[in-house]
């Protein structure tokens, strides 16, 4: 232990375990405070300082009630904190502070209200004035200001000049007057000579109660005025001038022959060929004449009404008579041809009339040398049926082959050279009268109307075969027209107020369609078969949307008398519409292909020339299929065509 000693450690021997056990000096230090009498550990303080302890000294230093819960309400946000934050809000909304106000760079709001007061760029409200500013920012009932009261005139005045004195005549007349009627109410004009001499007026008090009760009585409201521009209430269009071509001159008149004396046969119908060649019309003469439409020269004409005259007869037993019969009917007897239509299809030369209680199928003679075989051939059937005068007897339909006959009774030439045989080949037969025809898109069947037939009232006839088919066993009220949808098995019904669409593969109705008019005249389907445009006799057009509602899409009503017959171009985005007023106006109607873009509807031009007879207008139109041209027909016996020019 010596060496231990020397080298400032001491070792303690421990008889328990047995071991020497060598001494700290922090433990050293322990065991000299303890000898000496004092705290073994040297941090101690034997003397602090005295704290006071009561009940307003500091928690964490005292550690009084430091064991209490925290109360619920400091875990809550505060009412006062959020009143405060709604009225900053509601000040913020207003415009009356601005954030820099809220993160204290700036003290006060009229310094910065001084500073924007002139400011150029600052934001305003464009459609409110400053006066409705104020009444919208002001609270409770809203002030009105009474009247003023009118300035005195020189009835008024102490000196008033001599034409405004009364005389006694006058005197007696107001006293006799009510003090409404007179005047000047209750005052009578005075000269005085002077303004001293004037004196209190006497009717003062009288005439401020009497104001003080109009007040009261009457009361005021404030008007506010929209100023708002009238034409930008009016839809933008583009000028007319940027949607040619449309037909917009008069440049042909086509002069149907009639004899010295008599009056002018009516149009019905026009008709123009596919190619837009020739031009087919039919008049209440019971002629349908072929025209040529560059020259305007009358190529062709047949008597429809002589021709169908043996079997419009309502006894069958005389329908088998010859048509070789060449009396000349009485005007009495004259059926006028109510419609006429061309075959649609370029390579089927030949058109379809109506008149009285039959359709008869002319071969027009204008084919060329390649469908010269393709007309044979679709009226082949309809030529060489059974032998002449033979007819195919069904319930409402009768087929009647005419081609022989009428080659040896009327010999007349084709327009073409290869146009072969020009004339009637076949005569269809219902039981009604007819009021239209309508051709397929294809040109092989074609649809009729005949109003009193009942359940007959629509037929479908395909003419290569000379069938006959009724798709109706009953029909909703009186059908006035039908007509094939362009691209679908889709036949379109109309009625006096509907139009019904049914689907002829599925035998089904497709849609109803409300045109909301009286009576409809006319009806044409938009080449894309999406669109329908109808007219009324109530002077309405409607124009549907198929794909948008049953509803019209437009309604347009610019003529002043009833509509006879409207219509689309087949390339163009045209439309035009005819009526009694003698006037034809054509729109600009654009369909586009984006099914988001509504179609553009403009009215372009107003054409006239026909005159009104027996108040009777233009009764027909039809588009040139492939020009911006439009044919027209009118009671007046003449037929126009409109050109762009």
């Amino acid at each position: 232990q010596s060496d231990n000693k020397s080298q400032g450690k001491f070792t303690v021997h421990d008889a328990l375990n047995d071991k020497d056990i060598t001494l700290t000096e922090r433990q050293l230090e322990l065991i000299r405070r303890v000898q000496g009498g004092a705290y073994a550990h040297p941090e101690f303080d034997a003397h602090p300082d005295y704290v006071d302890y009561f009940s307003g000294v500091n928690k964490e230093i005292s550690g009084i009630n430091d064991n209490r819960y925290e109360p619920k309400h400091r875990f809550q946000p505060s009412k006062w904190d959020k009143l405060q934050v709604r009225r900053l809000l509601d000040k913020l909304e207003k415009g009356h502070i601005n954030m820099d106000y809220l993160t204290g760079k700036v003290r006060d709001m009229n310094d910065v209200k001084k500073k924007n007061k002139d400011d150029p760029e600052k934001p305003f409200m464009i459609w409110q004035g400053d006066e409705e500013d104020e009444l919208a920012m002001r609270k409770g009932a809203q002030h009105i200001a009474a009247p003023k009261l009118p300035p005195p005139g020189h009835a008024e005045s102490y000196v008033p000049p001599d034409e405004y004195l009364p005389t006694e005549e006058d005197l007696k007349e107001w006293e006799e007057m009510d003090v409404k009627d007179r005047p000047h109410g209750l005052l009578v004009p005075k000269k005085h000579p002077n303004l001293r001499s004037v004196g209190a007026y006497q009717h003062s008090v009288r005439e401020a109660f009497e104001r003080c009760l109009d007040l009261y009585l009457c009361p005021r409201v404030m008007k506010r005025r929209l100023n708002i521009d009238p034409e930008s209430l009016v839809p933008h269009l583009p000028k007319a001038s940027d949607l040619r071509p449309f037909p917009t001159v008069k440049c042909l008149e086509y002069k149907t022959p009639y004899e010295k004396g008599d009056t002018p046969p009516v149009i019905r119908c026009v008709s123009p060929s596919p190619d837009g060649q020739f031009m087919a019309s039919a008049a209440t003469d019971g002629y349908v004449r072929l025209w040529e439409v560059q020259t305007g020269r009358l190529l062709q004409s047949w008597n429809v009404s002589k021709i169908i005259a043996p079997f419009d007869d309502n006894d069958d037993d005389n329908a088998d008579t010859n048509v070789e019969s060449d009396d000349d009917t009485s005007s009495s007897n004259i059926k006028p041809v109510v419609s006429l239509e061309w075959n649609p299809n370029r390579n089927h030369h030949c058109l379809i009339a109506a008149a009285g209680r039959c359709a008869v199928v002319i071969a027009t003679g204008t084919s060329g040398e390649q469908d010269s075989k393709i007309t044979d051939a679709l009226l082949s059937e309809a030529a060489s049926h059974s032998k002449d005068g033979s007819a195919l007897k069904t319930k409402a339909v009768r087929w009647i082959s005419v081609a022989k006959t009428a080659k040896e009774s009327h010999k007349t030439k084709p327009v073409s050279a290869f146009g072969g045989y020009a004339g009637p080949v076949s005569i269809l037969r219902t039981n009604r009268e007819m009021s239209s025809v309508k051709w397929h898109r294809k040109g092989d069947y074609f649809v009729t109307v005949s109003p009193k037939a009942g359940a007959a009232a629509v037929l479908i006839h395909q003419l290569s075969k000379m069938n006959t088919q009724q798709p109706f066993r009953k029909t909703k009220g009186e059908v006035q027209l039908a007509c094939f949808h362009p691209n679908k098995p889709f036949l379109f019904v109309a009625s006096q107020q509907h139009v019904r669409i049914y689907h002829l593969v599925k035998q089904a109705m497709v849609k109803r369609l409300v045109s909301g008019c009286r009576w409809i005249s006319s009806m044409d389907v938009h080449s894309s078969g999406d669109h329908l445009i109808v007219g009324s006799l109530d002077r309405r057009m409607v124009w549907f949307d198929l794909d948008l509602s049953s509803t019209p899409y437009k309604t347009l009503k610019y003529h002043e008398r009833a509509l006879r017959s409207v219509g689309y171009h087949g390339r163009h985005p045209l439309m035009a519409s005819a009526s009694d007023d003698g006037a034809v106006h054509v729109f600009h109607s654009m369909v586009y292909s984006d099914l988001m873009r509504n179609p553009l509807l403009v009215p372009v031009k107003i054409l006239r020339g026909h005159s009104i007879e027996n108040k009777l207008g233009v009764l027909t139109l039809a588009f040139h299929p492939s020009q911006p041209w439009l044919f027209t027909g009118g009671a007046d016996g003449r037929i126009f065509l409109f050109q762009d020019i």
